[in-house]
C-alpha cells in the first residue's frame, strides 16, 4: 500500500470544519485528515445554534456527514475524534503539531458580546450564545435553567438569532416537544410564564437584517400575534429599498402593524428605534429593563433622551459574538480572528508554517451556514500549495496521535461511537414522538457514544 504523503488536521467539527475536511478529500491527494472536536457529536453550529424548529436548516447535516462515511479509495475518507480537547485540559496545541504537516483551525466565535450597560451582571441578564445553545442541548449549557416566571422578556437585537429567540419563547410546549430540545429543557418551557416577548432593535424598519423566510415565521405562530411598534415610520411611508427581499420585510410590518390583533396567548412586540440604557433588577435578577427613544439623524442612531421601562423577568442580548483566543497562535483583540492572509496564519507579517483557519476565526462572525464552504475551498487551496514544502511530522503514525490522545486523559469518540450516541437520540425521539430528542448531558453522551447503559 502506497504511503500516506501527508497528514492534516481539522480542529473542529461544525460546517466551516467539516468543509474544510470535505476539500481536502475532494483534492484527491494521498493523505489522512483527522477532524477533532472537544465535544463527542459534530455539526458544531448546526446542532447547537440552529433552531430545534428549523428541520429544513438542519438537513445541511447530510452533506456536512460524507466525509466520515465509507470510501472505497485505498486512501479512506476522514476520522472523527470527537471529545478531544487541543489546549488547556487536553493535548497542547505544539505536541499535537508533532502529528501532522498542518492543522487547520475552525473553533469559531462563541463569546457573547455584551451590551455594556448598568445591571448587566444581574441574574436573568443572558447572551443569545448561552441562552440559544440551553435550548438547543449544548453539554455546556445544561445548568443554565432560565427562569421564565415572569411574563415580560426582552431580546435585544436585530438578527436572526433574536427573532429565533423570540419564536422559541412564544411556541407552545407542544410545538416544542416536537422538536429536538432535551426534556429538561421542554420541562422549562412547559412551565413558562412568558406571554409578552419584546425585541429591542436600535434602528428603523427600513434597517432590519432579519431575512424574509425568518420575519415571516414569527407572523404564522399560533400561539402569538405580532405588534409592530416604529414611532409611525410606516405609516409616513420609508422610503423604498432598492433590495427586493427588505421591501418583502417591511411590506409584512406595514401588514402586521394594521392588522386587527387575534387574541393569541402571547405576544411579540416589534420596537424599532430603541436601545437599552439600564437593566434594573430587584433581589438580585432582573426586574426590567430601561429603554432610550432613537432616531436617525444623516444615517446615524442618535438617542433623544426620552426613556421607559418595560418590566421583564429576562433580557437576552443577541447582538453579536467574540471569539477567544487560540494559545499559540496569533490573535487581533479588535476583529476577534486569528491574523490570516487568505487561511494562512500569519504572524508579525510572516505565515505560521502548518498553521490555517477557516470560518469566523478566520473572517468573524459573518454569513450564513453555506459560506464556510467557499470560505474552507480557499483555505485548503492555500494548504495545498504550501504542502510540499511543510516540515514533516515528528511521529506520523497514526498509533502515535493515539498515544499522544491517551497520555493526555483524551479517549476519542470515533464516528462508529457517534453513530451509537445518534442512535440512542433517535430512540428517545421515538418515546417522544419527534424525529431525535437531544442527550444534553456530557456524561450521558459519552456514555451513551461508548455503549454504557443508558436511560430509558
Amino acid at each position: 500500500m502506497q504511503q500516506r504523503q501527508a497528514r492534516v488536521a481539522v480542529i473542529g467539527a461544525g460546517p466551516s470544519g467539516l468543509y474544510a475536511a470535505a476539500a481536502l478529500l475532494a483534492a484527491g491527494e494521498p493523505m489522512s485528515v483527522e477532524v477533532l472536536d472537544r465535544l463527542p457529536a459534530p455539526y458544531g453550529l448546526v446542532r447547537y445554534g440552529v433552531a430545534p424548529d428549523h428541520v429544513k436548516m438542519k438537513s445541511v447535516i447530510r452533506v456536512l456527514q460524507q466525509p466520515f462515511e465509507p470510501a472505497e479509495a485505498e486512501f479512506p475518507a476522514v476520522e472523527f475524534l470527537g471529545g478531544v480537547r487541543v489546549g488547556e485540559g487536553g493535548v497542547p496545541l505544539d505536541v499535537l503539531r508533532e502529528h501532522f504537516h498542518a492543522i487547520v483551525h475552525a473553533t469559531g466565535s462563541s463569546v457573547d458580546r455584551a451590551l455594556g450597560v448598568p445591571g448587566e451582571e444581574l441574574a436573568g441578564s443572558l447572551g443569545s450564545g448561552a441562552f440559544v445553545s440551553w435550548y438547543c442541548g449544548h453539554p455546556d449549557h445544561t445548568q443554565l435553567r432560565p427562569v421564565l416566571d415572569h411574563p415580560g422578556v426582552a431580546v435585544v437585537g436585530a438578527g436572526n438569532v433574536a427573532l429565533d429567540v423570540a419564536r422559541v419563547l412564544a411556541k407552545t410546549p407542544d410545538e416544542m416537544a416536537a422538536t429536538d430540545v432535551p426534556d429538561p429543557v421542554l420541562d422549562v418551557l412547559r412551565g413558562s410564564a412568558v406571554r409578552d416577548v419584546h425585541v429591542l432593535i436600535r434602528r428603523g424598519p427600513q434597517h432590519i437584517r432579519f431575512t424574509p423566510a425568518e420575519l415571516r415565521q414569527i407572523g404564522e405562530l399560533a400561539n402569538a400575534d405580532v405588534f409592530v411598534h416604529d414611532d409611525g415610520l410606516l405609516a409616513a411611508g420609508v422610503e423604498e429599498p432598492e433590495d427586493r427581499r427588505h421591501r418583502q420585510m417591511l411590506d409584512m410590518l406595514a401588514e402586521w402593524q394594521v392588522a386587527a390583533p387575534a387574541g393569541k396567548p402571547r405576544r411579540i412586540h416589534l420596537r424599532f428605534l430603541r436601545s437599552p440604557v439600564r437593566i434594573v433588577g430587584a433581589d438580585g435578577r432582573v426586574s426590567g429593563v430601561v429603554v432610550e427613544r432613537n432616531e436617525i439623524v444623516d444615517g446615524r442612531v442618535v438617542g433623544t433622551g426620552e426613556q421607559e421601562r418595560i418590566d421583564v423577568g429576562l433580557v437576552v442580548r443577541a447582538i453579536g459574538y467574540d471569539a477567544e483566543p487560540i494559545p499559540g497562535l496569533p490573535f487581533d483583540e479588535a476583529t476577534g480572528t486569528v491574523p490570516n492572509d487568505g487561511g494562512r496564519v500569519v504572524c508579525d507579517g510572516e505565515p505560521v508554517p502548518g498553521a490555517y483557519v477557516t470560518g469566523w476565526i478566520k473572517r468573524g462572525p459573518t454569513g450564513v451556514i453555506g459560506t464556510n464552504k467557499a470560505d474552507a475551498v480557499e483555505t485548503v487551496a492555500a494548504l495545498l500549495e504550501d504542502l510540499p514544502g511543510l516540515p514533516a511530522p515528528a511521529h506520523p503514525e497514526p498509533a502515535a496521535l493515539r498515544a499522544t490522545l491517551t497520555a493526555h486523559g483524551q479517549r476519542p469518540v470515533d464516528w462508529s461511537a457517534w453513530l451509537r450516541l445518534d442512535a440512542e437520540e433517535v430512540r428517545r425521539g421515538g418515546t417522544r414522538g419527534a424525529e431525535r430528542v437531544k442527550v444534553a448531558e456530557l456524561a450521558e453522551m459519552l456514555d451513551a457514544a461508548h455503549g454504557a447503559t443508558t436511560t430509558p
